[in-house]
């Protein structure tokens, strides 16, 4: 099993981050694209890919709003030539980066027209015009130009042409991978992705309800169900002290729990306690102070539920937690440690703890 860290895209500190991330033993450095928040995230992961040699890169994760399709595909495909082949394209339907545009995450019916055309824009085919969703009042149809030839469709020929060549160094496809949660884009993603990122918390009986839904999905579309691969978005702080472990997860755990009850209704398997710890976090959510561990929702958490839904506690105890997501199917875990408003030095020791004792545990 792959084991990825996730941390904001930074122009400045992105190339001594991924030196590190690689020194460190990690299979690969995701980041995360909120244009508000943080840097640009193919700046940044280009950036690393100059300065390492073994380490995946990639989104985590991109949005189906603030770029299009086409955009998209381009950026990641640069960074998969510059790295020679080790990016991973990873989206979801959006939540910070539209919040601070004043928008909810993307409709339904949008990121499944975006995943179609993002899939075929890095396959090098093409995508019809008519289907291109920019509104006319915002630029109109090329064909009131009058020209005397014109594309007939959107493709990205040097895309198309290095797939086609065999470009010795980056030319496969990037792959992509759906930061997924509720049951109708955990289909969806079973359809259209590579492979699923669940955003279901550590739990084992939510993921492996997520892992039943995507296989039957592709069974009955006529699809091969173990032709997909599913990995999971997971929250982890690794130190002696129970409680400095709690402290570290408890920020970001707050932004993945939400995604499991962000219209409102809890989505996978859960009992009634923990569907009320849902609904709290939910209605005392401060996008303000996303991710924060000093923030209103990470208070409302209670220990027993980031004990569950989070991996917490000793090198022992993260690895047989880690082992367990192992043996359910999942071929990569996303950790995201230490976030603002947690302690630095609890970050620090966990740091050091899954450099020397969970990554190397984790390869035995």
């Amino acid at each position: 099993m792959q084991l990825w860290t996730t941390g904001v895209a930074s122009a400045r500190g992105a190339a001594r981050t991924a030196q590190e991330i690689e020194a460190a033993g990690w299979d690969g450095m995701l980041v995360v694209d909120s244009q508000n928040l943080s840097g640009d995230p193919y700046v940044s992961l280009a950036l690393a890919a100059t300065v390492t040699t073994r380490i995946g890169l990639g989104t985590g994760v991109t949005n189906s709003v603030t770029r299009h399709a086409a955009a998209t595909a381009t950026a990641i495909t640069s960074v998969n030539r510059i790295s020679n082949g080790r990016a991973v394209l990873g989206i979801g339907r959006g939540d910070s980066a539209l919040a601070h545009l004043g928008r909810a995450p993307a409709r339904l019916a949008q990121f499944e027209r975006y995943l179609r055309h993002l899939q075929s824009y890095l396959a090098g085919d093409s995508v019809s015009f008519d289907e291109i969703d920019i509104p006319p009042e915002v630029a109109p149809p090329l064909s009131g130009l009058h020209l005397h030839d014109a594309p007939p469709a959107s493709r990205i020929g040097w895309i198309a042409d290095g797939l086609k060549t065999g470009a010795p160094q980056g030319g496969g496809k990037v792959p992509v991978e759906v930061a997924a949660s509720g049951p109708k884009v955990i289909a969806m993603s079973a359809l259209h992705a590579e492979r699923v990122m669940f955003t279901l918390g550590a739990d084992v009986e939510r993921l492996a309800w997520g892992i039943a839904l995507a296989k039957k999905t592709r069974k009955d579309a006529g699809l091969d169900p173990d032709a997909i691969a599913f990995g999971a978005y997971v929250n982890l702080g690794c130190h002696g002290d129970m409680d400095a472990a709690r402290g570290l997860v408890r920020g970001g755990l707050t932004t993945f729990a939400r995604f499991s009850v962000m219209h409102g209704k809890a989505s996978g398997p859960v009992s009634a306690k923990d569907r009320e710890q849902l609904e709290t976090l939910v209605t005392n959510y401060d996008m303000k102070a996303h991710t924060r561990g000093d923030s209103r929702q990470a208070g409302t958490l209670t220990d027993d539920f980031v004990d569950r839904f989070a991996i917490v506690g000793t090198p022992d105890r993260c690895i047989e937690r880690l082992r367990a997501l192992k043996a359910l199917g999942l071929d990569k875990v996303a950790i995201s440690g230490g976030m603002r408003g947690a302690s630095a030095e609890d970050a620090a020791v966990s740091k050091r703890l899954v450099a020397e004792q969970v990554l190397p545990g984790m390869r035995k």
